[in-house]
């Protein structure tokens, strides 16, 4: 079995979870307030964590910066998702929003000479449609 799979399927469960959570915290009270009760919720994980590093995280400046930006961009995201969830069907958004890694691969492409092949050109191209076929 692959180092990486435990990981991913345990973050696959996690990710199912965080959606259909998310759907039932907007029942109860608004988009903005549910996300900062999920910050909080983040932010014990966060304690649990900085208590296994003893309390001293790696302090590496880009990788800090780059740590930031990307607490920043999750909390936009949820932010979004929240809302949209709140105005529409969870299972559309959730599929729809579910395509980000399409953003992540293109910035991977265009800032990282990260490639892709054939196979991987057409899965996009599926994504997109998936985008038309779920948006519809």
């Amino acid at each position: 079995m692959s180092e990486w799979l435990p990981a991913a399927v345990l973050a696959l469960f996690s990710f199912g979870c965080w959606g259909f959570f998310s759907k039932l915290a907007i029942i109860y009270i608004d988009a903005k307030s549910a996300l900062v009760f999920q910050t909080v919720g983040v932010l014990m994980i966060g304690i649990i964590i900085l208590s296994s590093l003893h309390f001293k995280p790696a302090t590496d400046i880009k990788g800090l910066g780059f740590g930031l930006l990307t607490g920043m961009a999750y909390g936009i995201g949820c932010l979004f998702y929240l809302i949209a969830a709140d105005r529409g069907k969870v299972t559309t958004i959730v599929t729809l929003t579910a395509l980000y890694p399409l953003v992540t691969i293109v910035l991977s492409y265009l800032f990282l000479q990260e490639t892709i092949n054939m196979k991987q050109f057409i899965g996009i191209i599926f994504a997109l449609i998936a985008i038309i076929l779920m948006s519809s």
